[in-house]
């Protein structure tokens, strides 16, 4: 994805141009511009927290047969060929990890590891007075131009991508800018690299590794190659692209490769949208393919009647005795795909579907609730912990992993993924499910069941009290308003397309955007009182404690008494404001609200087919917020505007879309969840951090954690700012995402790879 436009805030630039997006905010769909990026608890519980398996029909090389083509699924033909553009994509990064060395790839724990087939070692080999680290090549690397791999490549690379020349085009340059120079080592086999600042993350760097004629000069870098590599170093080598037919890419056996040869002689990568695999399955046209959770369903029961010899209807499914609601949604959706395909050609495409099978594993990737801090209700740090103590996590990670047979588990960290060596759950720095709770914090932020209803008008004159707000008469609210032709219907702007969760009265003149610069006037926007801030103090401690660190405060405040539901009393309520009284669902009989305005988040979401579950957990999360009296306007947008128009430039309340795992939390981390700046022309610079919430203290552990070159000590800092990350309650991660690929039964060494790096050169078609 290119540059993306914020209008309410911009993304802060570390190079000539903005900073790529963290390799990836991905959708249900997919990525939408991706690369590979990538609090402390107990040992026990952290050792509780394991990786999914791979899932990829591991083979060994002897039982693999030689030569053949797999034609593999896509989302795009690449734009660009060069990883570190802007217009990078999934694409790229496959086609890099194939053709392209990879000093250091990621096992199946998300951990870095040598690949010896370009480096015997690389270590750190002095930290004072600077860092240096040292790496060996294999003395057999070499460009298929027959160059030697050599510090030539790593000084090109360092020089385009440290930031220092802005005619090159770069989309991210984290780690290279903190090199001081690069140097030959004891012969052409040693590269000594010493940096100006200590780097924990240096194994980042270098992959991929470019051939120094694509980094020498700004038009080689910027242009040279988009469309072709003139070198390669994998196991495969880039042909080139044939735009025909949706696109395909070809990539082949490289020749020059030192390592163990490739068993397949090509690969051809197919531009397939996702919502077309299905079809491409049918007819046969790809051999393995990503693919979403409803044609995954339909090929498990095309085998399970091939095995069975006949399978549930899909029209009677749906009343089957206790299926669970997503079951009788799906065999639902199926009963209407048969009605409308005809029994024949459903059958025909269902015998065709038993050449797959599904392979399945979670992805490195993990989806969240995004909390928008900058303006309205959410702006105030009690709102936004109330929204997080009413959800159920459990709930909504079983909704969308158990029907696939994923293990449901709630994702416990903003920085790593379960298995990883810096995964700790520090959830409990901001607690767990508590309705009760969530309702005191509301009331202590002055959200009260009366709060909605707007004062009667003064009585003035003999016309007094004839006519009265649409707040205070409803009815009023169903009149047409006047003007136009006829003052009739059409002059009423449509709810259409709007559903109120929460709120069963809607104003007539339509609503406003909750929490946007633009809003009309008379929107209520909350502006948190100078004492709000102190009301943080006992939470950040609690994140503290769970990241078994103690921290001075971070605004400098004394804490001050509780109220009832914790935070600064009088900040935005008289002292002591109750909750609101009765039991959790009495909550839902109407939104809370504050100074004539009702408590209404705007909930936006993509509309997409392919994005039906981020609905169904949207829907979930709307009725766990109508619980404690929060309203929520869910918007369905295109899903080609759900990020750049509405994620990026901040126009949401609510919002849901996922960031990748890494195995570099500090680099990667950072820009996601650093301080917006504002900016000299008055915007602000939010850098990837979309939810608009953060710290002082949390960006220091960042910088703390990626200067720091012990790698325990590097986890527990990161540990420290997930739980305060957890505290300022911007984001709430809830599952880690599902990865469902289909394959014919012989392509081997290929599927639900997880965390792990793909190795090209061990995939094939079993041998018979």
């Amino acid at each position: 994805m290119s540059h993306v436009g914020t209008p309410r805030g911009r993304t802060c630039s570390r190079g000539p141009r903005s900073r790529r997006l963290r390799s990836a905010v991905l959708l249900t769909t997919g990525v939408l511009a991706v690369s590979v990026l990538s609090g402390c608890d107990s040992p026990e519980a952290e050792s509780r927290a394991k990786a999914v398996p791979q899932d990829i029909a591991g083979t060994a090389r002897d039982k693999v047969a030689d030569g053949g083509t797999l034609r593999w699924a896509v989302d795009a033909m690449p734009t660009t060929l060069n990883a570190f553009q802007a217009d990078a994509d999934a694409t790229t990064t496959r086609i890099t990890q194939a053709v392209l060395p990879t000093l250091f790839t990621l096992d199946d724990r998300g951990r870095p590891q040598r690949n010896p087939d370009y480096l015997e070692s690389a270590e750190v080999v002095e930290r004072e007075p600077k860092q240096v680290v040292l790496y060996k090549l294999n003395q057999q690397a070499v460009w298929s131009d027959g160059r030697e791999i050599g510090a030539a490549d790593f000084v090109a690379q360092w020089r385009a991508l440290s930031g220092r020349n802005a005619a090159y085009w770069t989309a991210r340059n984290a780690g290279y800018e903190r090199i001081e120079k690069i140097e030959r080592g004891a012969s052409d086999l040693e590269v000594r690299v010493t940096y100006d600042k200590p780097y924990a993350d240096w194994r980042a760097l270098f992959s991929p590794l470019y051939p120094k004629d694509v980094m020498a000069t700004p038009a080689a870098f910027n242009d040279g190659a988009r469309a072709k590599l003139a070198a390669s170093a994998g196991p495969f080598q880039f042909k080139g692209v044939d735009a025909a037919g949706g696109g395909t890419a070809t990539l082949e056996r490289n020749p020059r490769w030192w390592g163990q040869p490739a068993k397949l002689d090509s690969i051809v990568l197919r531009a397939v949208p996702r919502a077309a695999r299905a079809d491409a399955l049918v007819a046969g046209t790809v051999d393995i393919a990503e693919v979403d959770a409803a044609t995954a369903d339909r090929i498990t029961r095309a085998a399970k009647k091939a095995a069975h010899g006949a399978s549930a209807s899909p029209a009677a499914g749906p009343d089957a005795a206790g299926a669970r609601l997503e079951e009788k949604a799906r065999l639902a959706a199926e009963a209407r795909l048969r009605s409308r395909l005809g029994a024949a050609v459903y059958a025909a495409q269902q015998k065709a579907l038993r050449g797959y099978v599904v392979r399945r594993s979670l992805e490195p990737a993990y989806t969240q609730l995004a909390l928008n801090g900058e303006s309205g209700p959410l702006a105030d740090e009690r709102v936004r912990r109330a929204v997080a103590r009413a959800l159920n996590r459990q709930e909504l990670a079983e909704a969308v992993l158990e029907p696939l047979g994923l293990p449901a588990h709630p994702v416990g960290s903003h920085l790593a993924l379960a298995g990883q060596p810096a995964y700790a759950d520090s959830s409990g720095a901001l607690g767990g499910e508590d309705t009760e709770e969530a309702q005191e914090l509301l009331a202590d932020a002055g959200w009260t069941r009366g709060g909605a209803r707007k004062p009667a008008a003064p009585k003035a004159g003999p016309k007094a009290g004839a006519s009265a707000s649409p707040a205070a008469n409803p009815s009023a609210a169903k009149q047409p308003a006047t003007g136009g032709k006829n003052g009739g219907r059409d002059d009423v702007p449509s709810d259409e397309g709007l559903y109120i969760v929460g709120d069963d009265k809607p104003a007539v003149g339509g609503r406003p955007a909750i929490g946007g610069n633009d809003a009309p006037e008379g929107t209520h926007v909350l502006a948190p009182a100078p004492a709000a801030a102190a009301q943080g103090v006992a939470l950040h401690r609690q994140a503290e404690e769970q990241a078994g660190s103690r921290a001075d405060s971070e605004t400098g405040s004394a804490a001050q008494p509780k109220a009832h539901g914790g935070g600064a009393p009088g900040a935005y309520a008289p002292r002591g404001t109750a909750a609101p009284a009765g039991p959790a669902g009495d909550a839902a009989a109407g939104p809370l609200g504050k100074d004539g305005e009702s408590l209404t988040l705007r909930f936006v979401l993509p509309a997409g087919a392919d994005s039906a579950s981020l609905r169904t957990v949207g829907d979930k999360i709307s009725a766990m917020l109508g619980r404690i009296g929060i309203g929520t306007e869910i918007v369905k947008v295109p899903d080609d505007s759900y990020f750049k128009d509405h994620i990026a430039s901040g126009a949401y309340d609510l919002a849901l879309y996922s960031w990748p795992g890494t195995a570099y939390p500090a680099t990667d981390g950072r820009p996601i969840f650093a301080k917006p700046r504002p900016a000299a022309d008055g915007s602000l610079l939010v850098e990837q951090n979309y939810t608009r919430v953060g710290t002082d203290h949390i960006d220091q552990l960042f910088d703390q954690a990626a200067a720091e070159l012990d790698e325990k000590a590097a986890r527990d800092l990161v540990r420290q700012a997930d739980a305060r990350i957890w505290a300022a309650a911007g984001s709430i991660p809830l599952y880690q995402r599902p990865q469902l690929v289909a394959a014919k039964p012989a392509v081997v060494n290929a599927g639900a790879f997880g965390f792990a790096t793909p190795r090209y050169e061990n995939i094939g078609f079993q041998r018979k």
